[in-house]
């Protein structure tokens, strides 16, 4: 990294605040991630983001997808409509919202669900391999609080 030749010296240095080091493993591991995808599984990253999230919890409407996918609704409708046209995924009609579809894997949607498990799996263990197992489970839980801490103050300013 460059050195801070201008930052005043009585502000912390950039690369120590835990939101830049978190995009930085974020964007590093979406990089590897979406390789590994299309190597692996033959789907970009956002498809096979929305694959996973479909396996494991259909059937699910694009909102719900694009929460659990962590993607826009834009961004998640595109990967669903994709989906769909390479056969993986089926849409249905929603018996509560005739404008809205629930989706469903198909069978070879589950079986390259399983490989996108595995591939998350394997992905899991390169990037946090470095860390033992009690460490693995210490920053998980941290990880957790401050998910739910997010999640209390996106409800309280919603």
């Amino acid at each position: 990294m460059p050195a801070q030749a201008n930052a005043p010296a009585s502000l912390p240095a950039l690369e120590r605040f835990l939101t830049y080091r978190m995009h930085v493993v974020n964007k590093v591991s979406d990089r590897d991630s979406n390789r590994a995808y299309q190597d692996t599984c033959g789907l970009p990253l956002g498809e096979a983001r929305c694959l996973a999230a479909i396996g494991r919890y259909a059937p699910l409407s694009v909102n719900e997808l694009a929460r659990a996918a962590n993607l826009n609704k834009g961004q998640a409708s595109r990967s669903a409509q994709a989906l769909v046209e390479r056969g993986l995924v089926t849409k249905q009609a929603c018996e509560n919202d005739a404008r809205g579809v629930l989706l469903m894997p198909t069978g070879e949607g589950q079986a390259r669900y399983a490989r996108i498990v595995a591939l998350i799996a394997r992905r899991n263990d390169e990037i946090f391999g470095c860390l033992s197992k009690q460490e693995q489970a210490q920053l998980g839980a941290m990880l957790d609080r401050v998910i739910a801490h997010m999640a209390d103050a996106d409800a309280e300013g919603a």
